[in-house]
């Protein structure tokens, strides 16, 4: 019998990116088609502003990585090079990429920190508290900006969303969203820092119901995770957390202003602080309504939130099309891009690794 190969490895694979291709490409060429206007590409003022903000909406992708890079050797001790923190962040993107955002690359971001040879428990420790960071990054900011921003005119496009037999629109999914996020981080937080052995046998015995009882696996590793998680985090200082947040404060920043870059490098329209407040703010509601999606890195149901949610800041009219093809490329097929170049050499160097150490340290 042929031997299965690993769930990961299988997920990792880079012709598992033909899907995510095909899908977002057909609903940019459907966007590019419907929107097709070359007048709009002559009314482009082609000046040193142009070039300039082009040249920043780079710099804040750039930006989103070295945080990222940042936060993953704070939180390994800085046990991995710079070089080795680049091939895990491009890895655990393009896992990511690659996944249904309802899921995400966790799981897989889990197996690369490790084979990077960070022992289990930091690992599993490292993936939950990024995980904890940034939706403590979201947390925060929704009140923050959207109380600069102001609700009037947050909401441009009404969406239907049934859960449970209960239909939603847009604010409702967006304001449920939120609160399971604030809740679901408030609990964590609380298990891992105060609680992890109750919270484990708190979940134990719920998941022992019949109605939950095939959950049940996942949930006792769930609670072993946690317990690990506190027990490496235990006793960690102030300046560790200030560094890991103002890593991950930086990294999602600029993964947001991406956006704001681009519009303002073709737009013939100057905004004003409110504007650019508004533009961060429906982000930030777009990414909840991403994050429920069911196809790869949210592949079509992100560039139709762009179109809905932010089509009215692009000027001239017909340019939409091209800026969100723009935008998917520097912030989600970069990523497919550089993990399919990654990940050969990252398994030849990895593997190598570990069979180093297990000639140097063999098996009695």
């Amino acid at each position: 019998m042929a031997k299965k190969s690993s769930p990961v490895r299988t997920l990792l694979n880079p012709r598992n990116q033909i899907i995510p291709i095909v899908l977002g490409l057909s609903v940019a060429g459907y966007l590019l088609y419907s929107d097709w206007n070359p007048d709009a590409y002559k009314a482009i003022q082609w000046n040193g502003y142009t070039l300039l903000f082009m040249f920043l909406a780079l710099l804040m992708v750039a930006t989103r990585d070295l945080g990222y890079m940042y936060r993953i050797k704070v939180l390994t001790k800085h046990e991995i090079s710079w070089r080795k923190a680049f091939d895990v962040i491009m890895l655990w993107e393009f896992a990511s990429a690659i996944s249904p955002s309802v899921v995400g690359g966790s799981g897989v971001a889990l197996f690369i920190v490790n084979r990077e040879g960070i022992k289990l428990g930091r690992s599993t420790a490292v993936v939950m508290v990024t995980a904890l960071m940034d939706e403590l990054f979201y947390i925060l900011m929704v009140p923050i900006v959207i109380l600069l921003a102001g609700t009037q005119n947050l909401f441009p496009v009404e969406l239907r969303k049934e859960f449970f037999g209960i239909t939603l629109g847009t604010k409702d999914v967006f304001v449920v969203g939120y609160i399971f996020i604030l809740i679901l981080t408030s609990i964590i937080t609380f298990a891992i820092f105060f609680k992890p052995q109750a919270f484990r046998r708190l979940l134990i015995r719920l998941f022992s119901f019949r109605l939950l009882k095939k959950w049940r696996k996942g949930a006792v590793e769930t609670g072993n995770d946690i317990i690990t998680t506190s027990r490496q985090l235990k006793g960690e200082k102030l300046k560790f957390w200030f560094q890991a947040f103002g890593a991950t404060l930086f990294s999602w920043t600029a993964r947001f202003w991406v956006v704001n870059f681009l519009i303002m490098a073709v737009t013939a329209t100057s905004f004003s602080f409110a504007d650019h407040m508004l533009i961060y703010a429906r982000q930030l509601v777009m990414w909840v309504i991403m994050l429920i999606s069911p196809t790869p890195g949210s592949t079509g149901v992100a560039e139709f939130a762009f179109q809905g949610f932010l089509g009215e800041f692009i000027v001239p009219i017909g340019l939409l099309a091209s800026i969100i093809l723009i935008w998917r490329i520097l912030t989600y097929y970069l990523y497919l891009i550089m993990g399919s170049l990654v990940l050969p050499n990252w398994i030849r160097r990895t593997y190598l690794k570990r069979k180093l150490i297990k000639f140097k340290n063999p098996v009695s």
